[in-house]
């Protein structure tokens, strides 16, 4: 394992402290779990990752109906 230097806002250390003090864990491996959940997350790109997740789904119905019909109200006569 590597060891490494980080400087930090005292603000941020005292949070850190605060919370591995309420989960247990030293502050090492608060960070060492962060950076272990920034990595599992992958690609932020989650618009393209969520792009036809519904498409196979028959019970939303046409959304374009749906909007055409909460509108109506708005409509002029």
């Amino acid at each position: 394992m590597t060891r490494i230097l980080a400087d930090l806002p005292e603000d941020d250390v005292k949070w850190l402290d605060a919370q591995a003090t309420e989960q247990g864990k030293s502050r090492a491996q608060l960070l060492r779990d962060a950076v272990a959940a920034y990595r599992a997350e992958g690609s932020k790109d989650w618009i393209a990752k969520g792009r036809g997740y519904w498409k196979d789904r028959s019970d939303i119905g046409d959304s374009m109906a749906y909007q055409r019909t909460i509108r109506a109200d708005r409509e002029p006569a």
